[in-house]
């Protein structure tokens, strides 16, 4: 609460005038203090944190080498032009569209992607899917792939360097 002193007497200057005497004023800060700490407990309180949307990736050591055989491997070639070329082992890539191709958002796997992934996986399960992916290729690509994988429970897949051999197996898929 603010309080207000009053003047008792009045004071003259020199030339004979009375001049009032200044009021003094005292603001009391308190209720103010506790208001604005009401407020930013509030705040605190009742504010959500986002969480962060992040995937876990283990890395392998660097120096180690896993020995796998060829049949047990499916590489997934990703090109610039939103097609994955799949092969098996040594085998020539099947063209498979990433996404339908009535899907203009793009925002699932084409439904013949996913079935290869899932029959394939059904039919072996040492299989190992090495994801590779063009340079000129979307960053958005390898995303969805992943988290397709993850949504398909699948967690033998390696990411690897896309090559100039990867774009010649393209070629030689037609």
């Amino acid at each position: 609460m603010g309080i207000v002193d009053s003047p008792n007497g009045h004071r003259s200057n020199k030339k004979g005038r009375r001049r009032s005497k200044r009021i003094g004023f005292h603001l009391d800060m308190t209720p103010m203090v506790d208001v604005a700490f009401l407020l930013l407990t509030f705040f605190m309180l009742t504010t959500t944190f986002s969480k962060s949307n992040t995937m876990e990736i283990n890395m392998p050591p660097e120096k180690a080498e896993v020995k796998v055989a060829e049949t047990n491997v499916m590489t997934l070639r990703i090109s610039d032009d939103a097609m994955a070329y799949c092969s098996l082992g040594d085998k020539a890539p099947r063209r498979v569209p990433l996404y339908d191709p009535g899907d203009s958002r793009q925002m699932a796997l084409s439904a013949p992607l996913r079935q290869l992934l899932k029959q394939q996986t059904a039919a072996n399960e040492k299989l190992v899917i090495v994801v590779k992916i063009s340079e000129k290729a979307r960053y958005k690509h390898l995303v969805d792939i992943i988290d397709e994988l993850n949504l398909m429970k699948i967690d033998r897949f390696s990411l690897d360097d896309y090559t100039e051999q990867d774009a010649e197996e393209i070629k030689r898929a037609g």
